[in-house]
């Protein structure tokens, strides 16, 4: 179903509060529309899983790791795909998120250049993943798995995937009915936690 036009950032934050998120059919697309799957997928902060081949590369420490430096370039980076649900309205709306201090990205960069991040949007003590990409092997993986660390240790008790794929499966992800899934996040909003 289509959101109501104009969607205004207090109506997307009552909307990750509710269980629902908003995508686009395409880049291209003028209609964005709110998405509450029936299956969810979480990422239980204490059930990252990071295989030897991950470990060796996060061992190699040849990249950077930062936090909420290039919002907008990780964005682009997710959204820069043959099919994406990232449009320019999602994408504005993001970033006045990120100016507000909601929306948040974590940086992979080897030799002063992006090569793979995450971003998502926090509520008191949820992180609501949106969406990652990389450009470099293990670049979105590495992110993850320090994504996780940060959460862990800044408070954070829900990390939402909102889906699960076999990519981050094999990271740790399991998935929950959505109902299960709504009462962990009424828990995670009674408190606040600081990304």
């Amino acid at each position: 179903m289509p959101a109501n036009s104009p969607l205004t950032l207090e109506i997307l934050l009552r909307g990750y509060a509710s269980g629902v998120f908003p995508m686009a059919d395409s880049a291209d697309a003028d209609d964005v529309y709110w998405v509450q799957p029936e299956i969810r997928g979480i990422m239980p902060l204490d059930g990252f899983h990071a295989s030897r081949s991950l470990k060796r590369a996060m061992r190699k420490h040849d990249y950077t790791i930062t936090y909420d430096t290039q919002f907008a370039n990780v964005v682009r980076g997710c959204a820069d795909r043959d099919e994406t649900w990232i449009n320019g309205t999602i994408l504005d709306l993001y970033q006045q998120l990120h100016a507000k201090g909601f929306a948040h990205s974590i940086e992979i960069n080897r030799d002063n250049q992006l090569i793979g991040g995450v971003y998502g949007v926090t509520l008191g003590t949820a992180f609501f993943g949106e969406s990652m990409f990389s450009h470099a092997p293990n670049a979105s993986k590495i992110a993850l798995a320090y994504l996780v660390d940060h959460l862990s240790n800044a408070g954070f008790t829900l990390f939402d995937t909102q889906f699960q794929n076999p990519h981050i499966q094999s990271l740790g992800v399991i998935e929950i009915p959505q109902t299960e899934y709504l009462k962990l996040l009424e828990k995670a909003l009674v408190n606040q936690a600081q990304f």
